[in-house]
Protein backbone atom coordinates (compact mmCIF):
# COMPACT_ATOMS: atom_id res chain seq x y z
CA UNK A 1 0.00 0.00 0.00
CA UNK A 2 1.52 3.39 -0.99
CA UNK A 3 2.57 5.61 1.96
CA UNK A 4 0.22 8.34 0.73
CA UNK A 5 -2.77 6.20 1.76
CA UNK A 6 -1.53 6.11 5.36
CA UNK A 7 -0.90 9.85 5.27
CA UNK A 8 -4.48 10.45 4.16
CA UNK A 9 -5.63 8.10 6.93
CA UNK A 10 -3.76 10.17 9.52
CA UNK A 11 -5.71 13.24 8.44
CA UNK A 12 -8.96 11.25 8.65
CA UNK A 13 -7.88 10.21 12.17
CA UNK A 14 -7.71 13.88 13.22
CA UNK A 15 -11.06 14.59 11.58
CA UNK A 16 -12.73 11.56 13.17
CA UNK A 17 -11.39 12.59 16.56
CA UNK A 18 -12.82 16.07 16.07
CA UNK A 19 -16.23 14.69 15.08
CA UNK A 20 -16.65 12.35 18.07
CA UNK A 21 -14.53 13.84 20.87
CA UNK A 22 -17.11 16.48 21.77
CA UNK A 23 -19.30 13.75 23.28
CA UNK A 24 -16.85 13.67 26.20
CA UNK A 25 -16.30 17.43 26.37
CA UNK A 26 -19.82 18.85 26.10
CA UNK A 27 -20.26 19.60 29.85
CA UNK A 28 -17.03 21.64 29.86
CA UNK A 29 -17.92 23.46 26.66
CA UNK A 30 -21.42 24.24 27.95
CA UNK A 31 -20.00 25.67 31.17
CA UNK A 32 -17.29 27.64 29.37
CA UNK A 33 -19.61 29.17 26.78
CA UNK A 34 -22.55 29.76 29.13
CA UNK A 35 -25.12 27.57 27.36
CA UNK A 36 -27.15 24.55 28.41
CA UNK A 37 -25.92 21.01 27.80
CA UNK A 38 -28.69 20.48 25.25
CA UNK A 39 -27.69 23.60 23.36
CA UNK A 40 -24.05 22.54 23.39
CA UNK A 41 -25.18 19.30 21.75
CA UNK A 42 -25.90 21.32 18.61
CA UNK A 43 -22.15 21.30 18.00
CA UNK A 44 -22.34 17.55 17.33
CA UNK A 45 -25.52 17.45 15.25
CA UNK A 46 -24.41 20.44 13.19
CA UNK A 47 -21.15 18.68 12.33
CA UNK A 48 -22.93 15.56 11.03
CA UNK A 49 -25.39 17.63 9.00
CA UNK A 50 -22.54 19.73 7.60
CA UNK A 51 -20.83 16.55 6.42
CA UNK A 52 -23.93 15.51 4.45
CA UNK A 53 -24.35 18.92 2.81
CA UNK A 54 -20.67 19.68 2.41
CA UNK A 55 -19.58 16.52 0.57
CA UNK A 56 -21.39 17.14 -2.75
CA UNK A 57 -20.96 20.91 -2.65
CA UNK A 58 -17.25 20.95 -1.91
CA UNK A 59 -16.50 18.03 -4.21
CA UNK A 60 -17.83 20.16 -7.06
CA UNK A 61 -15.99 23.27 -5.93
CA UNK A 62 -12.82 21.30 -5.23
CA UNK A 63 -12.95 19.72 -8.68
CA UNK A 64 -11.90 23.07 -10.12
CA UNK A 65 -8.55 22.70 -8.33
CA UNK A 66 -5.83 20.06 -8.65
CA UNK A 67 -6.57 17.31 -6.13
CA UNK A 68 -3.39 17.97 -4.17
CA UNK A 69 -4.18 21.68 -3.80
CA UNK A 70 -7.78 20.94 -2.84
CA UNK A 71 -6.78 18.41 -0.17
CA UNK A 72 -4.18 20.73 1.36
CA UNK A 73 -6.66 23.62 1.30
CA UNK A 74 -9.32 21.60 3.10
CA UNK A 75 -6.81 20.50 5.74
CA UNK A 76 -5.63 24.09 6.15
CA UNK A 77 -9.21 25.26 6.71
CA UNK A 78 -9.86 22.39 9.13
CA UNK A 79 -6.78 23.28 11.19
CA UNK A 80 -7.55 27.01 11.12
CA UNK A 81 -11.12 26.71 12.40
CA UNK A 82 -9.93 24.54 15.28
CA UNK A 83 -7.45 27.23 16.23
CA UNK A 84 -10.26 29.80 16.17
CA UNK A 85 -12.46 27.43 18.19
CA UNK A 86 -9.73 27.00 20.79
CA UNK A 87 -9.43 30.76 21.17
CA UNK A 88 -13.11 31.59 21.67
CA UNK A 89 -15.75 31.12 24.34
CA UNK A 90 -18.44 32.69 22.13
CA UNK A 91 -20.92 29.91 21.39
CA UNK A 92 -22.30 31.27 18.08
CA UNK A 93 -18.74 31.62 16.78
CA UNK A 94 -17.96 28.10 17.97
CA UNK A 95 -20.99 26.87 16.02
CA UNK A 96 -19.63 28.57 12.91
CA UNK A 97 -16.25 26.89 13.35
CA UNK A 98 -17.93 23.48 13.66
CA UNK A 99 -19.92 24.05 10.48
CA UNK A 100 -16.77 25.07 8.59
CA UNK A 101 -14.86 22.11 10.04
CA UNK A 102 -17.60 19.74 8.84
CA UNK A 103 -17.47 21.26 5.36
CA UNK A 104 -13.69 20.95 5.24
CA UNK A 105 -13.86 17.37 6.52
CA UNK A 106 -16.50 16.44 3.94
CA UNK A 107 -14.56 18.03 1.09
CA UNK A 108 -11.32 16.32 2.10
CA UNK A 109 -12.90 12.88 2.50
CA UNK A 110 -14.81 13.17 -0.78
CA UNK A 111 -11.70 14.01 -2.78
CA UNK A 112 -9.50 11.53 -0.90
CA UNK A 113 -11.92 8.69 -1.65
CA UNK A 114 -12.24 9.76 -5.29
CA UNK A 115 -8.43 9.75 -5.56
CA UNK A 116 -8.02 6.12 -4.50
CA UNK A 117 -8.61 4.54 -7.94
CA UNK A 118 -5.73 6.63 -9.31
CA UNK A 119 -3.43 5.94 -6.34
CA UNK A 120 -3.72 2.14 -6.22
CA UNK A 121 -4.51 -0.70 -8.60
CA UNK A 122 -8.18 -1.38 -9.29
CA UNK A 123 -8.18 -4.57 -7.23
CA UNK A 124 -6.66 -2.69 -4.27
CA UNK A 125 -9.30 0.06 -4.01
CA UNK A 126 -11.20 -1.88 -1.33
CA UNK A 127 -8.11 -2.33 0.80
CA UNK A 128 -7.11 1.33 0.35
CA UNK A 129 -10.62 2.37 1.40
CA UNK A 130 -10.37 0.26 4.55
CA UNK A 131 -7.00 1.83 5.41
CA UNK A 132 -8.44 5.31 4.89
CA UNK A 133 -11.52 4.59 7.01
CA UNK A 134 -9.36 2.99 9.69
CA UNK A 135 -8.51 6.58 10.58
CA UNK A 136 -12.10 6.93 11.84
CA UNK A 137 -11.99 3.69 13.82
CA UNK A 138 -8.63 4.55 15.36
CA UNK A 139 -10.09 7.91 16.31
CA UNK A 140 -12.76 6.05 18.30
CA UNK A 141 -10.17 3.80 19.95
CA UNK A 142 -7.36 6.29 20.61
CA UNK A 143 -8.24 9.83 19.55
CA UNK A 144 -11.52 10.27 21.38
CA UNK A 145 -10.39 8.82 24.74
CA UNK A 146 -7.09 10.72 24.55
CA UNK A 147 -8.83 13.94 23.54
CA UNK A 148 -11.33 13.53 26.37
CA UNK A 149 -8.61 12.98 28.96
CA UNK A 150 -6.61 15.92 27.58
CA UNK A 151 -9.69 18.11 27.72
CA UNK A 152 -10.49 17.07 31.27
CA UNK A 153 -7.01 17.94 32.56
CA UNK A 154 -6.03 20.87 30.35
CA UNK A 155 -9.39 22.28 29.24
CA UNK A 156 -11.46 21.42 26.16
CA UNK A 157 -9.47 23.93 24.12
CA UNK A 158 -6.39 21.68 24.47
CA UNK A 159 -8.14 18.98 22.46
CA UNK A 160 -8.82 21.50 19.70
CA UNK A 161 -5.15 22.54 19.68
CA UNK A 162 -4.05 18.90 19.40
CA UNK A 163 -6.41 18.28 16.47
CA UNK A 164 -5.17 21.42 14.73
CA UNK A 165 -1.55 20.31 15.21
CA UNK A 166 -2.09 16.81 13.77
CA UNK A 167 -3.99 18.25 10.83
CA UNK A 168 -1.30 20.83 10.17
CA UNK A 169 1.42 18.17 10.09
CA UNK A 170 -0.62 16.11 7.61
CA UNK A 171 -1.15 19.16 5.41
CA UNK A 172 2.58 19.92 5.31
CA UNK A 173 3.40 16.28 4.54
CA UNK A 174 0.93 16.28 1.65
CA UNK A 175 2.94 18.98 -0.15
CA UNK A 176 5.42 16.29 -1.20
CA UNK A 177 2.75 13.90 -2.52
CA UNK A 178 1.78 13.38 -6.15
CA UNK A 179 -1.82 13.10 -7.37
CA UNK A 180 -3.27 12.44 -10.79
CA UNK A 181 -6.21 14.63 -11.76
CA UNK A 182 -9.14 13.19 -13.74
CA UNK A 183 -9.56 14.66 -17.23
CA UNK A 184 -12.22 17.38 -17.35
CA UNK A 185 -14.07 15.97 -20.35
CA UNK A 186 -17.39 17.51 -19.28
CA UNK A 187 -18.80 19.85 -16.61
CA UNK A 188 -18.63 18.27 -13.18
CA UNK A 189 -22.37 18.57 -12.57
CA UNK A 190 -22.99 16.07 -15.37
CA UNK A 191 -21.21 13.40 -13.37
CA UNK A 192 -24.18 13.28 -11.00
CA UNK A 193 -26.02 11.45 -13.77
CA UNK A 194 -24.27 8.36 -12.45
CA UNK A 195 -27.03 8.28 -9.81
CA UNK A 196 -29.42 7.25 -12.58
CA UNK A 197 -27.59 3.93 -12.83
CA UNK A 198 -29.53 1.27 -10.85
CA UNK A 199 -26.42 -0.48 -9.57
CA UNK A 200 -24.98 2.76 -8.18
CA UNK A 201 -28.29 3.79 -6.62
CA UNK A 202 -28.74 0.42 -4.91
CA UNK A 203 -25.16 0.42 -3.60
CA UNK A 204 -25.62 3.96 -2.22
CA UNK A 205 -28.93 2.95 -0.64
CA UNK A 206 -27.29 -0.02 1.05
CA UNK A 207 -24.53 2.26 2.30
CA UNK A 208 -27.03 4.64 3.89
CA UNK A 209 -28.97 1.79 5.50
CA UNK A 210 -25.95 -0.11 6.86
CA UNK A 211 -24.37 3.01 8.32
CA UNK A 212 -27.75 4.18 9.62
CA UNK A 213 -28.04 0.91 11.54
CA UNK A 214 -24.48 1.23 12.81
CA UNK A 215 -24.92 4.70 14.24
CA UNK A 216 -28.42 3.98 15.58
CA UNK A 217 -26.87 1.42 17.94
CA UNK A 218 -23.60 3.26 18.56
CA UNK A 219 -25.42 6.40 19.70
CA UNK A 220 -27.08 4.54 22.57
CA UNK A 221 -24.30 2.14 23.59
CA UNK A 222 -23.27 4.43 26.44
CA UNK A 223 -26.88 4.85 27.60
CA UNK A 224 -27.45 1.10 27.85
CA UNK A 225 -24.19 0.49 29.75
CA UNK A 226 -24.44 -0.07 33.50
CA UNK A 227 -22.64 0.72 35.69
CA UNK A 228 -21.73 4.00 34.00
CA UNK A 229 -18.03 3.58 34.85
CA UNK A 230 -17.90 0.99 32.05
CA UNK A 231 -19.09 3.37 29.32
CA UNK A 232 -15.57 4.22 28.05
CA UNK A 233 -14.70 0.52 27.98
CA UNK A 234 -17.78 -0.45 25.97
CA UNK A 235 -17.23 2.38 23.47
CA UNK A 236 -13.54 1.51 23.14
CA UNK A 237 -14.41 -2.17 22.57
CA UNK A 238 -16.80 -1.14 19.80
CA UNK A 239 -13.96 0.91 18.31
CA UNK A 240 -11.62 -2.08 18.46
CA UNK A 241 -14.24 -4.18 16.72
CA UNK A 242 -14.69 -1.56 14.01
CA UNK A 243 -10.94 -1.49 13.36
CA UNK A 244 -10.91 -5.28 13.03
CA UNK A 245 -13.89 -5.04 10.68
CA UNK A 246 -12.38 -2.57 8.24
CA UNK A 247 -9.14 -4.58 8.25
CA UNK A 248 -10.99 -7.76 7.32
CA UNK A 249 -13.04 -5.92 4.70
CA UNK A 250 -9.86 -4.59 3.12
CA UNK A 251 -8.65 -8.14 2.56
CA UNK A 252 -11.99 -9.74 1.67
CA UNK A 253 -13.27 -6.99 -0.62
CA UNK A 254 -16.84 -7.14 -2.00
CA UNK A 255 -17.07 -10.84 -1.15
CA UNK A 256 -18.00 -9.81 2.38
CA UNK A 257 -21.14 -7.96 1.36
CA UNK A 258 -23.81 -10.60 0.72
CA UNK A 259 -23.15 -12.96 3.61
CA UNK A 260 -21.88 -10.16 5.85
CA UNK A 261 -25.11 -8.19 5.61
CA UNK A 262 -27.18 -11.24 6.55
CA UNK A 263 -24.91 -12.04 9.49
CA UNK A 264 -24.99 -8.40 10.62
CA UNK A 265 -28.80 -8.42 10.68
CA UNK A 266 -28.76 -11.46 12.95
CA UNK A 267 -25.98 -9.84 14.99
CA UNK A 268 -28.09 -6.79 15.83
CA UNK A 269 -30.95 -9.03 16.98
CA UNK A 270 -28.60 -11.14 19.10
CA UNK A 271 -27.10 -7.97 20.57
CA UNK A 272 -30.52 -6.95 21.92
CA UNK A 273 -30.68 -10.08 24.05
CA UNK A 274 -26.98 -10.18 24.93
CA UNK A 275 -26.99 -6.58 26.16
CA UNK A 276 -29.09 -7.51 29.21
CA UNK A 277 -25.79 -8.14 31.03
CA UNK A 278 -22.54 -6.15 30.99
CA UNK A 279 -20.39 -9.06 29.70
CA UNK A 280 -22.98 -9.70 26.98
CA UNK A 281 -23.00 -6.02 26.00
CA UNK A 282 -19.20 -5.95 25.77
CA UNK A 283 -19.20 -9.03 23.55
CA UNK A 284 -21.99 -7.55 21.42
CA UNK A 285 -20.12 -4.26 21.06
CA UNK A 286 -17.00 -6.06 19.82
CA UNK A 287 -18.78 -8.32 17.33
CA UNK A 288 -21.31 -5.83 15.95
CA UNK A 289 -18.60 -3.18 15.66
CA UNK A 290 -16.53 -5.58 13.55
CA UNK A 291 -19.43 -6.70 11.37
CA UNK A 292 -20.97 -3.25 10.91
CA UNK A 293 -17.77 -1.49 9.93
CA UNK A 294 -16.62 -4.45 7.86
CA UNK A 295 -19.76 -4.37 5.72
CA UNK A 296 -19.93 -0.57 5.83
CA UNK A 297 -16.38 0.01 4.59
CA UNK A 298 -16.84 -2.61 1.85
CA UNK A 299 -19.92 -0.71 0.70
CA UNK A 300 -18.04 2.61 0.66
CA UNK A 301 -15.39 0.98 -1.54
CA UNK A 302 -18.13 -0.47 -3.76
CA UNK A 303 -19.72 2.97 -4.19
CA UNK A 304 -16.40 4.51 -5.21
CA UNK A 305 -15.60 1.64 -7.57
CA UNK A 306 -19.01 1.56 -9.25
CA UNK A 307 -19.19 5.33 -9.73
CA UNK A 308 -15.57 6.25 -10.48
CA UNK A 309 -15.59 5.38 -14.19
CA UNK A 310 -18.44 7.74 -15.07
CA UNK A 311 -18.04 10.17 -12.17
CA UNK A 312 -14.36 10.34 -11.15
CA UNK A 313 -14.71 13.77 -9.54
CA UNK A 314 -17.83 13.14 -7.44
CA UNK A 315 -17.58 9.40 -6.66
CA UNK A 316 -15.98 10.21 -3.31
CA UNK A 317 -18.68 12.77 -2.53
CA UNK A 318 -21.39 10.20 -3.19
CA UNK A 319 -19.70 7.71 -0.84
CA UNK A 320 -19.12 10.36 1.84
CA UNK A 321 -22.73 11.55 1.69
CA UNK A 322 -24.05 7.98 1.95
CA UNK A 323 -21.91 7.32 5.03
CA UNK A 324 -22.90 10.52 6.82
CA UNK A 325 -26.55 10.46 5.80
CA UNK A 326 -26.72 7.15 7.61
CA UNK A 327 -25.04 8.78 10.63
CA UNK A 328 -27.83 11.39 10.69
CA UNK A 329 -30.87 9.24 9.87
CA UNK A 330 -30.03 6.22 12.03
CA UNK A 331 -29.81 8.03 15.39
CA UNK A 332 -32.87 10.14 14.50
CA UNK A 333 -35.02 7.03 13.95
CA UNK A 334 -33.57 5.33 17.03
CA UNK A 335 -34.34 8.44 19.05
CA UNK A 336 -38.02 8.07 18.21
CA UNK A 337 -38.00 4.46 19.40
CA UNK A 338 -35.85 4.76 22.53
CA UNK A 339 -38.28 6.28 25.01
CA UNK A 340 -35.87 6.45 27.94
CA UNK A 341 -32.64 4.95 29.26
CA UNK A 342 -34.45 1.80 30.36
CA UNK A 343 -35.43 1.10 26.77
CA UNK A 344 -32.09 2.00 25.15
CA UNK A 345 -31.62 -1.57 23.91
CA UNK A 346 -34.48 -0.95 21.47
CA UNK A 347 -31.91 0.83 19.31
CA UNK A 348 -30.64 -2.63 18.31
CA UNK A 349 -34.02 -3.39 16.72
CA UNK A 350 -33.72 -0.20 14.68
CA UNK A 351 -30.27 -1.32 13.57
CA UNK A 352 -31.62 -4.74 12.62
CA UNK A 353 -34.47 -3.17 10.64
CA UNK A 354 -32.08 -0.92 8.71
CA UNK A 355 -29.78 -3.82 7.90
CA UNK A 356 -32.66 -6.11 6.91
CA UNK A 357 -33.84 -3.41 4.51
CA UNK A 358 -30.35 -3.39 3.00
CA UNK A 359 -30.58 -7.15 2.46
CA UNK A 360 -33.83 -6.71 0.53
CA UNK A 361 -32.52 -3.80 -1.56
CA UNK A 362 -31.16 -5.13 -4.83
CA UNK A 363 -30.95 -4.30 -8.51
CA UNK A 364 -34.03 -5.38 -10.48
CA UNK A 365 -33.20 -7.74 -13.32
Amino acid sequence: MPPIIFLLASAVFAQGTSEFVLSGLLPQIASSTGVSLGTAGLLTSLFATGMVVGAPVLAMLGSKLPRKIALISFLGLFAAVHVVGALTTDFPLLLVTRALAAFANAGFLAIALASLPSLVAQDSVGRATSVLLSGVTLACIVGVPAGTVLGQYAGWQAAFWAIAAITGVAAVALTAAKFDNPPATSPVYREWRVLAQPRVVVTVGKGVLINGGTFAAFTYLGTMTAPSEWVPVVLAVFGVGSFVGVTIAGKAGPRILKAGTLVLTAGWVAAFFAAQSLPGLIAAALLTGAMAFGVGSALIAAIVTSASNDAPRVAGAIATTAFNLGAVVGPAVAGAVVLDAAHARAAFWVSAAFTAAAVLLRVKK
